[in-house]
């Protein structure tokens, strides 16, 4: 983004002429692409036989109408909204934290480590806060490596970040496998953590309690980032280095607390799916919900309330696209191919209205 842009949130209330015009910017290049990706996928179900309308029908009726599918839906939310949380920390201040997969995994089995072993110990309450602590710290921990080298030898962090998640990923597994392995059990996995003592649930349903504490980390982190002096530091960082260096300030520094920051958000996302929904770490578990929720956070222009809506709808499509690959025939990985569309029609919308803006200048 750049300095402008960085600064928009921030700036003061503009012409109403202007504003409408900046409204039929935002809407094209974000309800475009969605609505383009799911005309594509349409066409994509009749080129093998499957009635879109009914595929899209079972989606929207599992997923937002169904009291059960809503239920499941609104508790895969948590995760995903932890995640965009720390993307929007990184993308904001100009840095591309790709790690976020390998953070998660690493931070879920750090608290399925460390909360069985405090099951009896310590209240219920403290021990939940200890294990969303240690994946958080263990989270920012995995990040330091990449921020040190972007940070003081600039080395391009998407490079860094993804061979982090590789290595992440890795290690997960043979810490569940050979360090923290349940005796008691023949699949390789960690303690269960009973369900009794994983978070609460909300309104005697089955939505897990971290929703709430996701919601709020996406909404504290969009006012830190837009109505905050620190937000508008990061953000200076990302638009201009070397104008922020001028400025007097710390860029390293700064750099070094964007990535913990943001991996700190994707371990708690490990907690909060681990502690509220599994119960345990099996190996070779790896939902790669940060792939998932990049777009997503590309698609609501970083900002939080728009970031929260489509994490809502795509949730929903995860649940409901399980129900309609059963009933319709279609594999399950098709919602993929819907995720891989909208990405390349995002990227067409981003570089024709950069095209469009440089034509005009």
């Amino acid at each position: 983004m750049s300095l402008s842009e960085a600064q928009a949130d921030v700036a003061p209330p503009e012409v109403p002429g202007r504003r409408n015009a900046q409204l039929g910017r935002f809407a094209v290049l974000t309800l475009g692409p969605v609505v383009a990706a799911v005309f594509t996928s349409a066409l994509i179900l009749l080129a093998f036989g499957v009635n879109p309308v009914t595929y899209y029908g079972f989606v929207v009726q599992r997923g937002l109408f169904s009291g059960l599918g809503l239920e499941q839906t609104l508790t895969r939310m948590a995760p995903l909204l932890f995640l965009a949380a720390g993307l929007i920390v990184s993308f904001r201040a100009g840095i591309w934290n790709l790690g976020v997969d390998g953070q998660f995994l690493l931070g879920a089995v750090a608290a399925a480590a460390l909360a069985p072993a405090l099951l009896g110990v310590v209240p219920g309450w403290l021990m939940l806060l200890a294990g969303f602590a240690v994946a958080g710290l263990v989270g920012a921990v995995w990040s330091v490596l990449p921020a040190l080298l972007r940070a003081y030898q600039g080395v391009n962090e998407i490079i860094t970040t993804l061979m982090m998640t590789f290595l992440g990923i890795s290690l997960a597994n043979v810490l569940v496998k050979l360090v923290f392995l349940d005796p008691g059990t023949t699949v390789p996995q960690t303690r269960t953590i009973p369900v009794a003592d994983r978070l609460p649930r909300l309104f005697d349903s089955t939505i897990s309690s971290g929703l709430i504490w996701a919601v709020a980390a996406v909404l504290l982190v969009h006012l830190v980032m837009t109505r905050t002096a620190l937000g508008l530091k990061l953000r200076t960082v990302g638009a201009n280095p070397h104008a922020a260096a001028h400025a007097g300030l710390s860029v390293p520094r700064l750099t070094v607390l964007v990535f913990a920051a943001s991996a700190g958000f994707a371990g708690l996302a490990g907690a909060s799916e681990l502690l509220g929904v599994n119960g345990n770490v099996r190996a070779d578990w790896n939902p790669a919900y940060g792939l998932m929720v990049i777009p997503l956070v590309f698609l609501a222009r970083f900002h939080g309330v728009g970031s929260i809506v489509f994490i809502f709808f795509y949730s929903a499509l995860l649940i409901g696209s399980e129900s309609a690959a059963r009933r319709v025939g279609v594999p399950q990985d098709f919602t993929l191919v819907l995720v891989a569309t909208l990405l390349i029609f995002l990227g067409l919308a981003e570089w024709l209205d950069k095209r469009r803006r440089k034509e005009r200048a």
